[in-house]
């Protein structure tokens, strides 16, 4: 997951990185091109007329109906992988400081939202982003703005008529008119604009709203990235760690539990454990799902190569709809070692003490008795040094296992609440990372 091509800042087209892949054993892959590389600073009062403006490759700048139609050209030539369009986005940033004192900084760039599984050109065209002017859905919403002006203006072309004087104020309130309307950019997809301050989770929530509108599914990338906080070119870039979105925005999907940097919120009792027991406790519509993201531009970047981060489906059949139904399920775990010296989770599951009914990853269970787990952990090459595995519930560790791979843990849980619903979830740490998504169990009375 988390794949960029050159239609936006990676190195390969789509052909190289899809031949990549299947090369490594890699089925299926979900590609994340930036959706639009905008950075803009204008000037008061007509910040939308006088402006610096620096705008890179993106799915929008070259156009997402050629994106979407290059993926279904490389869905028929590579039939045996499943290829899923998404995106990285950068809902908004803000300005502070001033470009003639040198100090002028973008906050929050590189807070990014991945997108997934939107398949038609105008949802893509329509992401309330800052910047994106391919959009009339906030045209209403400035039409009394443009009817005011739009009056200055008449009454500035009927004084144009007389003599004097009036005709030049005609000519004054005339032009004023048309570069207000102009600057008021109508064509806008985004209420917001880089010049108010921070506006908090508001834009961010927003693009979470509209890709779930559209049938497409959200997860937060990156949320403690340490990278964002740097000089580029005469402007500087501060985007701090934010994994606080994670419990202050609602409705999307998942998050990047593996990535490149070291990440805290998977830790027992931290962030992803307090968003899953707001869900338990009735206070989340659905729960939160850990997946792994590459970040992938190109091979040998940061160290890194294609197949080192990836997150594994639990499916029945190859498919682009059996791999979108898993993640939206929360059917999946994340991996992260060397490629190809990756640790594999064979078995997460929790069942009653009569082994009646078993669930997995993503999967509720009720239950009177004591409920057993376990864990089933290997590798296709042999993975040097000892892992260790810890079994998770509702943020707590309730049992640490060291050992070498392939190895087994059972757990028979006897510390059982009647009444309460908690969850469940792993993670091992050693011969690389593998993180599970947590199985849910109500304690029925």
């Amino acid at each position: 997951m988390d794949l960029r091509t050159n239609f936006s800042d990676g190195a390969y087209d789509l052909d190289t990185l899809v031949g990549m892949a299947r090369q490594r054993g890699v089925g299926a892959v979900i590609l994340a091109d930036h959706d639009l590389m905008v950075m803009e600073y204008g000037i008061p009062p007509f910040r939308n007329l006088l402006k610096k403006r620096e705008e890179r490759n993106s799915i929008l700048m070259q156009g997402a109906d050629t994106y979407l139609r290059a993926i279904e050209a490389a869905r028929k030539r590579y039939s045996d992988m499943v290829i899923i369009p998404g995106s990285l986005n950068a809902p908004f940033y803000y300005w502070t400081g001033n470009p003639l004192t040198g100090d002028l900084t973008a906050h929050n760039h590189e807070r990014r939202i991945l997108t997934v599984g939107m398949e038609r050109a105008s949802d893509y065209e329509d992401l309330p982003v800052l910047h994106n002017s391919r959009c009339t859905r906030l045209a209403a919403h400035d039409l009394t703005i443009i009817i005011f002006f739009s009056a200055v203006g008449l009454s500035g072309l009927v004084m144009l008529f007389r003599a004097g004087m009036w005709r030049i104020a005609g000519i004054i309130a005339l032009t004023l008119a048309a570069l207000l309307i102009i600057n008021t950019k109508p064509f806008r997809s985004s209420p917001y604009d880089a010049y108010h301050g921070d506006q908090g989770m508001g834009p961010y929530q927003l693009l979470i709203d509209h890709v779930s509108a559209k049938g497409g599914m959200t997860f937060w990338n990156y949320p403690e990235t340490r990278s964002g906080v740097r000089r580029l070119g005469p402007i500087q870039i501060s985007t701090r760690p934010y994994p606080k979105a994670l419990l202050e925005t609602t409705g999307y999907t998942g998050f990047a539990a593996l990535y490149g940097d070291n990440v805290r919120v998977t830790e027992p009792g931290g962030v992803w454990d307090t968003v899953l027991k707001e869900y338990c406790r009735g206070l989340r519509g659905q729960p939160v799902w850990g997946i792994a993201t590459a970040d992938f531009h190109g091979e040998g970047e940061s160290g890194e190569i294609l197949g080192n981060f990836q997150t594994v489906f639990l499916v029945g059949e190859k498919s682009e709809k059996a791999v979108l139904e898993a993640m939206r399920l929360g059917r999946l775990y994340a991996v992260r070692g060397k490629y190809p010296e990756l640790a594999r989770l064979d078995e997460f599951s929790v069942s009653a003490m009569n082994n009646s009914v078993k669930v997995i990853s993503g999967e509720e269970i009720s239950m009177r008795g004591k409920p057993r787990v376990r864990i089933a952990l290997s590798s296709e090459n042999d993975l040097p040094g000892p892992v260790k595995v810890r079994l998770i519930r509702g943020g707590e560790v309730v049992r640490t296992v060291e050992g070498i791979l392939p190895l087994v843990v059972e757990h028979e849980d006897k510390e059982i609440r009647i009444g309460e619903k908690t969850y469940y979830r792993m993670d091992m740490h050693g011969a690389g990372i593998v993180v599970s998504n947590p199985i849910f169990v109500n304690f029925s009375k």
